[in-house]
């Protein structure tokens, strides 16, 4: 049997046609939108840049709004425009992720305009461009401390804002990250082999941070070190670090009796009551 394929030609070419056509549209479009920008850029109408900037801004188009922003500000300082357009301008960096710039022009804002009703929106603005900032918890965390004092300062200045729920669950999260670096820290200690100084850095986490949520793993990697010490102690010294070994597994169970280091905490457990056995033999033979 002997099967014919018949392609439409004609349909193929039309296609083309359209394809080519809203391609072209497209791209006039682009051009010409380009070039009116283009012309405000270089144009001496101020007012003409000033109302773009605004449409822009409204549009979504935070990088073009900027430009002109930029542009028009000195021309309304002094005037009734420029508190808007300092907003503007610095909303706009933020929008366009130029959070250093943002801060910075917020900040300008709140010192030109004290008493703007949108001064609660700056400050938290401000605060918030420098949360943007904040770098993983491994790499320094100089911009998330700045995040978390500026946002305390807008909590404390403006409890009932808008931004106020926003600003407490950001500082939640850098608070953290905070402490997440700092138990990393403590806990590199133990993987280096320091045991005396992975307790100390432990014990001063626990204590600077009391609620945290990695306080359970920071006595876990406390213990982890104790008995660690303990374990290869002088026989003059071992029996009160094990019995002090016991008492932090008691701690451990005590708070956290559902722990997920329940299974290594038992098996250690065992061998630091094996140990401490031996002692307990000593005594009895010099008892008698």
């Amino acid at each position: 049997m002997i099967y014919s394929t018949f392609i439409d030609y004609s349909n193929i070419a039309m296609s083309t046609k359209l394809f080519r056509f809203l391609s072209l549209f497209l791209i006039a479009l682009f051009l010409g939108g380009c070039s009116e920008y283009q012309k405000l850029i270089n144009g001496d109408v101020i007012s003409d840049k000033y109302k773009a900037a605004e449409a822009y801004y409204k549009e979504g188009d935070y990088r073009r709004a900027n430009r002109l922003f930029e542009m028009v500000i000195p021309a309304y300082r002094g005037k009734p425009q420029a508190e808007r357009l300092i907003f503007f301008f610095a909303d706009s960096y933020f929008y366009t992720k130029d959070y250093y710039l943002a801060a910075y022009q917020f900040e300008n804002f709140i010192k030109s305009y004290p008493k703007s009703n949108r001064i609660a929106e700056a400050y938290f603005m401000a605060a918030k461009s420098y949360y943007m900032k904040s770098a993983i918890y491994s790499l320094d965390q100089e911009d998330t401390q700045t995040a978390v004092e500026k946002l305390q300062i807008f909590i404390n200045n403006y409890p009932d804002s808008e931004f106020a729920e926003e600003a407490n669950v950001l500082i939640l999260e850098l608070q953290t990250k905070l402490e997440l670096k700092d138990f990393e820290i403590s806990k590199q200690y133990y993987t280096i082999q320091d045991y005396k100084a992975a307790i100390q850095a432990l014990d001063n986490f626990i204590g600077e941070f009391p609620g945290t949520k990695f306080r359970e793993e920071a006595l876990y990697y406390k213990f982890l070190a104790s008995f660690e010490i303990a374990s290869n102690s002088v026989a003059s010294l071992q029996e009160q670090r094990l019995l002090e070994l016991k008492k932090l597994h008691n701690t451990i169970i005590k708070y956290y009796p559902e722990t997920i280091f329940s299974e290594d905490l038992t098996q250690k457990l065992k061998r630091v009551n094996k140990l401490l056995a031996v002692y307990q033999t000593d005594e009895e033979k010099l008892t008698k």
